[in-house]
């Protein structure tokens, strides 16, 4: 097993990561920014290092600084987490270069499906279905014909996405020709800025599709099985507000035919690790979008229902332990259901650092608290504004629900403004309790 592990993240899932080291006996070194030396996970951590000053450029996005305090520690492997470095190519590389493992999948893998063309063409290849979409990037100069031409054969609607992008941003929907070379210069604009790429591609736009996810697990050495699929289509602005496990809908048949193409195409690029493929759900169809070469946000309730843990595996995996788990050592049990809460307006979702002066964590059966806060705890502005994420599991849907609503209830966020209000509301709202709702419901009822 591994003997010391730095935690390159904050926040919850800096935390998440700590408690599954512990559990295997593997010392931790947390690293911080100067705004974060009072982070839960820094208290707790065996040894912490100071990476810097606030901006993430200059402490969490710093890659000289990350491998420096694993060599002053003298760590043997780095755990990205999720967001900041994770699904940064460059970053697992020069781990590797450095003498330390990467825990997480090897750096082709995640540069293969971090460019969206180069994963679709990939997953074709693979027998994965994908929305129909254009074949390479569109909008160099030039093209301008054949870009038009490609999109009447699409047809409209038509999104235009950054090949780099991620976390919602990059994104234009075109419903007419006249927009459309528009709409593409404007992306790659907002891409070079948020991504340094600026390349672009198009897909179909969906009219009303869900947004359904497959979890992997994989050995590197051609060993890979699926955890079922989570429902993660209430979203706001590309965001995901709430996820579920299973996905309200489908069938057992369903999950195991798109399951199995899931791990067949790890198994046929030998990845390594935790992964999800991210589809679009529309009249019994599955089609590919993306996959995300990480631990998901949402991973706790595929962990609630299949008893797996996913961090867990991981740190095995990366340690070269046996990959004992086969596909038929998986089963779903009961449902699942997450809120993330953000230190956000819950109208305006303006971001709404500040002082914690109370925090009650909710309890009871079935209730799970991923969370860093506590009480006296300061948000700072610099960084996402998730503190906390409620999961709840019961036998069926109804039951998990319902220990949401009272685990909403239970909950206590003084001093800041959260989002906790708005699920309130949409635990009660009669469509989220009927299931089954698209990418697109939750901006409508919002703009009621």
């Amino acid at each position: 097993m591994l003997s010391k592990v730095v935690i390159a993240n904050r926040g919850e899932i800096a935390l998440r990561i700590l408690r599954a080291c512990r559990e295997l006996g593997i010392r931790t070194v947390a690293v911080h920014s100067t705004a974060d030396r009072d982070l839960m996970h820094v208290r707790l951590a065996d040894e912490s290092v100071c990476i810097g000053p606030p901006p993430a450029n200059q402490s969490y996005l710093s890659i000289p600084a990350i491998i420096s305090a694993a060599e002053i520690t003298d760590a043997v492997a780095i755990h990205p987490g999720y967001g900041f470095l994770a699904e940064n190519a460059d970053f697992a590389e020069q781990v590797e270069k450095s003498g330390f493992i990467f825990i997480g999948p090897r750096p082709d893998n995640i540069r293969q499906m971090g460019d969206k063309v180069s994963a679709i063409k990939t997953m074709k290849a693979l027998g994965i279905p994908c929305v129909p979409g254009s074949d390479g990037f569109v909008g160099e100069e030039g093209d301008e014909a054949a870009t038009l031409h490609m999109a009447r054969e699409i047809g409209y609607p038509i999104i235009v996405k950054a090949a780099g992008g991620g976390g919602g941003r990059g994104m234009r929907v075109v419903h007419t020709e006249s927009h459309l070379m528009n709409a593409i210069a404007m992306t790659r604009t907002e891409a070079l800025a948020a991504f340094n790429n600026d390349k672009v591609y198009m897909e179909k736009y969906l009219e009303n599709p869900r947004h359904i996810e497959i979890q992997v697990l994989a050995d590197g050495q051609g060993r890979a099985i699926h955890l079922g699929e989570r429902d993660c289509s209430m979203q706001r602005r590309h965001q995901k507000v709430i996820e579920e496990a299973p996905a309200p809908g489908i069938t057992p048949e369903q999950r195991a035919a798109i399951g199995e193409r899931c791990a067949a195409a790890c198994r046929n690029m030998q990845y390594r690790g935790a992964g999800t493929f991210e589809f679009l759900y529309e009249n019994g169809e599955f089609y590919f979008i993306e996959m995300n070469t990480r631990v998901q946000v949402e991973h706790p309730v595929t962990e609630m229902i299949t008893g797996i843990d996913i961090v867990r595996e991981q740190l095995r995996i990366a340690a070269g332990e046996p990959f004992t788990l086969t596909q038929d050592d998986v089963h779903i049990r009961g449902h699942a259901i997450e809120c993330r809460i953000n230190a956000e307006d819950p109208r305006s979702f303006m971001p709404c650092p500040g002082t914690i002066t109370h925090f009650h964590a909710p309890g009871g059966p079935g209730i799970r608290v991923d969370s860093h806060i506590y009480s006296s705890y300061k948000v700072p502005p610099h960084y996402d504004s998730l503190i906390a994420k409620i999961i709840a599991h019961g036998d069926n849907r109804d039951i998990a629900l319902a220990r949401m609503r009272i685990a909403l209830d239970e909950t206590v966020v003084d001093g800041i403004k959260t989002t906790l209000p708005l699920h309130q509301d949409i635990m009660r709202g009669t469509s989220f309790q009927r299931g089954m709702v698209n990418i697109h419901y939750l901006e409508k009822w919002l703009n009621q």
